[in-house]
């Protein structure tokens, strides 16, 4: 017969998770804020595809400074890492609404469209804002509403359509915008003039902004 083995004489090890130290101060909700935060800006430095767009799901807007969107921007290269950035990151940080405006004449493709795309997500992620926030930036799609690069192209297009679609307010400067850009001439602005005013003068959009506005 076996020999009954006996527990009590086999030391045991409590599991402590690696890099962790017994006097270590305990993990706080702002311990681990910071760290994502640290963890956020080495992803970016990585270069790698998917990193970067980990790093925009894990960074803190409020800690996002206009000098960092500047240094991040000068990385941009390809539509979802800029439209992750700016949903996730920048709709909510301070600058926003400084780079929408400085960013939207800067001549790289991913740079510009980054200004447009963030004007998207401004006008219905920022509940706060007064429409003389919104009411200025049509003059910068008119402004680039000839740029045929179609990264570009179709974050302008969309900037147009999401701001129209706030209110009747906004929508109706965005229709008249529309109709300036469709006067410009060229390729890009009649598509982005034709997608936009179909968009923004049907029937379920107006039906729902004039439901919304009683």
């Amino acid at each position: 017969m076996k020999a009954r083995l006996r527990s009590s004489s086999i030391p045991t090890r409590r599991f402590r998770p690696s890099g962790t130290q017994k006097n270590a101060p305990p993990w706080t909700k702002a311990a681990v804020l910071r760290e994502l935060n640290r963890l956020a800006q080495q992803l970016w430095t990585t270069g790698i595809h998917e990193a970067r767009v980990l790093a925009t799901l894990i960074g803190e807007p409020e800690k996002v400074t206009a000098a960092e969107m500047d240094r991040w921007s000068r990385d941009f290269d390809s539509w979802d890492v800029v439209d992750a950035a700016c949903r996730y990151l920048y709709s909510d940080a301070k600058p926003a609404w400084e780079k929408i405006y400085s960013w939207s004449s800067r001549p790289e493709e991913f740079v510009k469209r980054a200004a447009f795309s963030l004007a998207a997500y401004l006008s219905y992620r920022d509940k706060e804002a007064q429409d003389a926030q919104f009411v200025k930036f049509p003059r910068a799609v008119e402004r680039e509403a000839h740029d045929q690069r179609n990264f570009v192209r179709k974050a302008v297009n969309w900037a147009l359509r999401q701001i129209g679609k706030r209110n009747l307010n906004l929508n109706q400067s965005a229709i008249r915008a529309g109709e300036r850009i469709r006067r410009q001439g060229s390729r890009a602005a009649r598509r982005i003039a034709a997608d936009a005013l179909r968009d923004l003068k049907s029937t379920a959009v107006q039906t729902r902004l004039r439901r919304t506005a009683t």
